[in-house]
């Protein structure tokens, strides 16, 4: 996209192209931008506009996904309550992202940008969440805060699959994820 910059005008469409994006690609990864722009609801020239190449639309929505991850990370309130608490908040929040989910599980491409790189190793803020879990007893000490990482993302992945499978509600799923991870992480006896 060119160093215009953007109107309101200019930024709403932009984000509505993103969101749409998200959206149809993470109902099918091998969506065309012709069908991202109809969901859009724009045309194909106002897309490439916006959007010159498929590979810079990935990148905004890549941008778009650390962003809403963030989001939900400062929604879940990493720093309250026990450690337990605060794993179950992050899971809600990141189960309600939804289509940002899947399309990330397909194309895992997206989440190679070196801004998501973690070089293995948890977010600072997720490490502490598990670390005082640890202590105030309500995580197993026995699981590593990258163990309990992909769990939670095992888990997401399994209620997003589910979801789509079954089309049983979001909402009970989302109750048997949370039930999974907390059975998952909790102190054996």
């Amino acid at each position: 996209m060119s160093e215009v910059r953007e109107t309101g005008s200019r930024a709403r469409t932009r984000q509505a192209i993103i969101d749409a994006a998200i959206e149809v690609l993470g109902q099918n990864a091998a969506a065309t931008l012709g069908e991202i722009a109809v969901a859009a609801d724009v045309g194909r020239t106002t897309l490439h506009r916006y959007f010159s190449e498929r590979s810079d639309l990935l990148t905004a929505i890549s941008e778009e996904g650390q962003r809403r991850m963030n989001q939900a990370a400062e929604r879940a309130r990493l720093d309250d309550g026990t450690g337990a608490a605060a794993l179950r908040r992050l899971c809600q929040e990141y189960f309600d992202l939804g289509d940002l989910l899947s399309l990330i599980f397909n194309e895992p491409q997206l989440v190679t940008d070196p801004a998501w790189s973690d070089d293995g190793e948890c977010d600072p803020r997720f490490t502490a969440l598990v670390e005082r879990g640890h202590r105030d007893g309500t995580i197993d000490t026995e699981l590593p805060p990258t163990w309990v990482q992909s769990v939670l993302w095992s888990q997401l992945y399994a209620g997003w699959s589910y979801v789509a499978e079954t089309g049983e509600s979001r909402h009970e799923v989302l109750r048997l994820v949370l039930r999974t991870v907390d059975g998952a992480v909790a102190p054996k006896g």
